[in-house]
């Protein structure tokens, strides 16, 4: 349905809350970019990079921390071509790449667990730990992860599952996450200048711009499977169109991208349901995900459109209510709304 569609009204057309939401402080600053599965693009940028210390305008090759769009944009697709490269099987245990997993209880649930399990977040382990404050050195904090016994739940989105994931990256690659190769306008250490700022951070005391902001893959050396990954608008819409027009991955791989794993999930990534970032208008073969820090990226397969919203909400400070969540549902359903209206024009 995308082909043809004048990108450039519908990004204008969707612009309009994340412009309001500019105006009233709610948000620093927002960028949104629109592609198609043709190739067709166009973007909006209004506000700020940054505004403390002081003021930084935002440009469209202003670098995003992208938090957890990480776990999507380099992890999951990292996971896949180990897959397509014979190296792994996605129902493999991660013991076959960390064999030293909770390597002092032969029976911990850990080492049952597998990279499908890890990437659908299905498994035992909790949301998130406060890694950092356990210790300084890298190397230490990687080994209390992998020998940690984690307390177990019900499945849930976990922070977890991902830095696990992106251990087993750092095993079979046999290289560190900031040393992995990523895209253009993709980076895990960008020129801080060029940077939107992120939080002024009571553990590190400054304003975060070009380290990353999550707490626990700053500690890990800066990067880890589940955050660390900075992009420009260009670099996710580029990583968006390659998945629509099927280059990222091989078909198999896209397919499993595609296939529910469970209620609300596909291998990484969300699908589309009630209440969900992307707004409803989208179709239901609609796969999304959001980063902590503002940003959110939404691919509607059926349509052949992908958008992204980029802002630094918590610029200056996460302890606010910026009204992120419904700004990103009113922008995907004024998306897809305009969209659909350029189609049928």
């Amino acid at each position: 349905m995308a082909r043809g569609v004048n990108v450039e009204t519908v990004v204008e057309q969707a612009f309009a809350p994340a412009l309001e939401a500019v105006a009233v402080g709610r948000v620093p600053g927002a960028i949104l970019g629109v592609v198609t599965a043709s190739g067709a693009r166009a973007v909006r940028v209004s506000g700020a990079a940054q505004i403390e210390p002081s003021r930084a305008e935002l440009a469209r090759d202003t670098w995003f921390d992208l938090a957890s769009l990480t776990k999507v944009i380099f992890t999951t697709p990292a996971v896949l071509r180990l897959v397509e490269h014979g190296r792994i099987a996605l129902d493999d245990p991660l013991v076959r790449a960390v064999p030293d997993l909770r390597q002092y209880d032969a029976n911990a649930p850990e080492r049952k667990l597998t990279f499908r399990q890890c990437l659908a977040h299905q498994t035992h382990l909790p949301a998130v730990e406060p890694i950092y404050t356990y210790g300084h050195d890298a190397d230490t904090l990687r080994a209390f992860v992998l020998q940690r016994e984690w307390r177990a739940g019900p499945p849930v989105y976990s922070d977890i599952n991902f830095i696990l994931l992106g251990i087993a990256i750092e095993r079979l690659s046999g290289r560190s996450i900031r040393a992995q190769m990523v895209s253009a306008g993709l980076s895990f250490a960008p020129d801080p200048t060029q940077c939107a700022a992120t939080e002024r951070c009571a553990w590190r005391r400054r304003v975060m711009r070009g380290e990353v902001h999550d707490e626990n893959a700053y500690a890990l050396g800066g990067a880890a499977g589940h955050a660390g990954l900075f992009g420009t608008v260009d670099g996710v819409l580029d990583f968006a169109g390659t998945l629509l027009d099927g280059s990222a991955l091989s078909p198999d791989s896209i397919a499993e991208l595609r296939k529910p794993n469970g209620p609300t999930r596909t291998l990484g990534w969300e699908r589309r349901y009630e209440g969900w970032s992307g707004g409803m208008a989208c179709s239901s073969e609609t796969i999304g995900h959001t980063g902590f820090t503002g940003t959110g990226l939404w691919i509607d397969w059926r349509r052949g459109l992908a958008w992204t919203l980029l802002t630094n909400r918590v610029h200056p400070s996460r302890h606010v209510d910026t009204g992120i969540q419904e700004l990103r549902r009113q922008t995907g359903d004024r998306v897809i709304a305009a969209s659909d209206d350029a189609a049928r024009g």
